[in-house]
């Protein structure tokens, strides 16, 4: 995919993504011909993430679409110098749901899911900004693109993260349910 115009070619592909889904169409290896995986190999992106996108449309509309896949694009050109890692983490290797730091429910999973995603580790059955991400991003007023970015920042040190997040919920306590 050419570095320039980029947004139009991923804007294509999730909108094709979003026609098939809505048409029926659940299974995301089908989605895209070999150049098209190509394309957004290219980005850092697989099949799976648009399936994702498409699947929670429109409670995750384009917007939100574009500026998750922008950040996961900038780390994999910029830090990943575009060579993937080719591991994918196991669902189980990640924090439950309930699972606090700081007294805060979900920031650990939240945490390892974004890591995973900038590295392009997540298994293809977790989305990061998945309806609970969502919510958890919503309750402490934070863009899911801008949450990665947050991550990419504290360069492994989760305690930068959590302090991102607590400052980012001044009016209530931290330990928010």
């Amino acid at each position: 995919m050419k570095s320039y115009d980029w947004t139009s070619s991923f804007r294509h592909l999730y909108d094709k993504a979003l026609r098939l889904y809505q048409k029926g169409n659940r299974d995301a290896g089908s989605f895209f011909t070999d150049e098209e995986c190509g394309l957004l190999a290219s980005i850092g992106c697989r099949p799976a993430e648009l399936f994702d996108f498409a699947e929670d449309y429109p409670d995750l509309d384009w917007d939100e679409a574009l500026l998750i896949t922008s950040a996961r694009r900038d780390y994999f050109l910029h830090v990943m110098k575009g060579e993937t890692t080719g591991r994918f983490l196991d669902e189980g290797e990640f924090p439950p749901r309930n699972e606090e730091v700081d007294g805060i429910r979900w920031l650990p999973r939240i945490i390892l899911k974004a890591k995973a995603k900038l590295r392009g580790e997540l298994p293809d059955s977790l989305m990061y900004c998945c309806g609970g991400d969502r919510g958890f991003l919503k309750r402490f007023d934070i863009h899911p693109a801008d949450f990665l970015r947050a991550v990419w920042a504290a360069e492994g040190d989760d305690q930068r993260v959590v302090d991102f997040v607590k400052s980012r919920h001044d009016d209530e306590p931290a330990h928010v349910k």
